[in-house]
């Protein structure tokens, strides 16, 4: 891929831009990923399985293509509209590190880590057989609700702790048509959470017999998503390009 294929990527009106800011990862579940202009890339580039394994050099090869190709974008585009690329604001590493510590201290993270454990706890005890099973009469499979659990088990600490860092070290003044980072963040986390409960939701109803611990881990979920709307409230309201706004598109 070379320099008039990524703007072509780039400039293609199917595309929605910057919508792989404000997503959750999962490509094969995104109902908006033919609106992406990384997942065509990533199809383009990688359209066979064996290519896509970071072992294998051609991966890297193309990889390094993709850069030199961004990289000149970046020049040229810069040169158009005077930008000097060369002027760095150094960010304070002291500020940055304590910022960070701040976050994994922060209620919110405590919380997350504490439930991705619980959650682990829970799926370890869960036997082959048992994840095989599906019950009649439900939409959704015990499988497609595991899936969904692993999906944001982890994913929902580190979603809180960018929100919560973005939120501290977001400068002010940013412009209005652009959704703030620790908003955008805090709502999918919050996507996450809901997702989470509503699959663990599934597996109650599927294993009828489950123990206590995992109405607890259920309980503590929801204590996590009061804790997150109360620290962000507007984040729900929060309107992600490409997603909530789809039908002005």
């Amino acid at each position: 891929m070379d320099m008039d294929d990524l703007k072509m990527f780039a400039q293609d009106g199917q595309f929605i831009p910057g919508i792989y800011n404000y997503c959750d990862w999962w490509c094969e579940r995104c109902p908006m990923s033919s609106r992406c202009s990384v997942f065509a890339m990533d199809r383009e580039l990688f359209a066979d399985h064996e290519s896509v394994d970071i072992r294998n050099a051609a991966f890297w090869e193309k990889l390094a293509g993709l850069l030199h190709a961004t990289t000149e974008l970046l020049r040229k585009r810069a040169e158009e509209e005077c930008l000097d690329l060369e002027s760095i604001t150094d960010p304070d590493p002291d500020e940055e590190e304590r910022h960070r510590e701040a976050a994994q201290h922060h209620v919110c993270s405590v919380m997350a880590k504490r439930y991705a454990e619980m959650a682990q706890a829970w799926l370890d005890r869960m036997t082959a057989d048992t994840v095989q099973a599906v019950s009649a009469g439900h939409d959704i499979s015990l499988k497609e609700a595991l899936d969904v659990i692993r999906w944001y088990q982890h994913q929902i600490y580190i979603k809180v702790m960018r929100a919560l860092q973005s939120d501290w070290d977001q400068p002010d003044g940013s412009p209005d048509e652009i959704p703030d980072d620790a908003g955008v963040q805090a709502k999918i986390t919050l996507m996450g959470i809901d997702r989470s409960l509503a699959a663990w939701g599934v597996i109650r109803r599927h294993t009828p017999g489950a123990d206590d611990d995992l109405l607890d881990l259920m309980v503590h979920l929801d204590r996590l998503r009061r804790s997150v709307e109360q620290v962000f409230p507007l984040a729900r309201s929060i309107i992600r390009p490409g997603f909530e706004e789809t039908d002005r598109i």
